[in-house]
């Protein structure tokens, strides 16, 4: 097969979790964009809903539904319900996550009152495991058992370089998170690779998004982050696209358990997390 009919994905169908904005719905766009008949998912139910009406105008193929992660009842409905209306799943991106919150200091390096272990609320301990780590769980779960029977699929989940870094600005909780789905795709990688289903992760770095109330739109944060990235700037959500495309396609036929980072060299630059906090200290 030629090398670039080995990205061609048309007619094939996906589902993408927290896709109505950010970097979940760009991997909704690349795939309506490549050809796939696409579910976009959200707790946001009515963003999704605005997105899949947007993309339906540009004359691309589709539907949203309503969503929280962590109802598994509302999650094997609404993976049947796409199965049903596009004849069953081949690429799903489990994407789905929130913010947990500020870290122990915050993008000035000072330190927040409430980011600390011991002040804390437990509680976004509890919301971002069950969302960031559980949330991808049962994602990959039904993903599973919908791609078994054709033996084939392609599942993606988001994780982050801040499974591997430690990040003082971010809450503790989102660390153990990203890493937990970090060795969770190595796993279900391994025990599904029997079927044809291949299991990566994709580990962004700094991106602007909505995501800690969108922040790093703040055009001072982001001059700050900006001078932190060896490439020189943070990135926008549609440079993850050609990525999550050869991920979805058979351009990756022989990559399963791996995880793929792409943050403009942050994690082999010179300058740690703390660095990054305390050099905005100057803003």
């Amino acid at each position: 097969m030629a090398v670039l009919d080995q990205f061609d994905i048309r007619g094939r169908s996906g589902l993408v979790t927290g896709a109505a904005s950010g970097i979940g719905l760009a991997y909704a766009e690349m795939l309506a964009e490549a050809g796939v008949k696409v579910t976009l998912t959200d707790i946001d139910g009515e963003g999704a809903e605005l997105q899949a009406e947007r993309l339906r105008g540009e004359g691309f193929e589709a539907r949203a539904a309503q969503l929280d992660v962590t109802d598994r009842v509302r999650m094997a409905q609404v993976f049947d319900e796409h199965a049903g209306a596009y004849g069953g799943l081949d690429i799903c991106f489990a994407n789905a996550g929130i913010d947990p919150g500020p870290g122990f200091w915050n993008p000035k390096g000072h330190r927040n009152d409430d980011g600390q272990i011991d002040t804390a609320p437990p509680e976004r301990w509890d919301r971002t495991i069950a969302i960031n780590l559980t949330g991808v769980y049962d994602t990959l779960r039904n993903a599973a058992r919908l791609m078994k029977p054709a033996r084939r699929g392609s599942i993606v989940a988001t994780s982050s370089n801040a499974a591997v870094l430690n990040e003082p600005i971010v809450g503790m909780p989102y660390m153990p998170a990203k890493a937990g789905v970090m060795h969770m795709v190595r796993h279900v990688a391994l025990e599904l690779a029997e079927f044809g289903i291949r299991v990566n992760a994709i580990a962004p770095g700094p991106f602007v998004t909505n995501i800690g109330g969108g922040w790093l739109r703040d055009p001072a944060v982001k001059a700050a982050w900006d001078s932190s990235v060896p490439l020189g700037k943070i990135a926008v959500t549609d440079q993850i696209k050609p990525l999550a495309l050869y991920l979805a396609s058979d351009a990756s036929s022989y990559m399963t358990g791996s995880h793929v980072v792409i943050d403009g060299g942050a994690m082999i630059g010179a300058l740690t997390p703390r660095a990054q906090a305390m050099g905005a200290q100057a803003l």
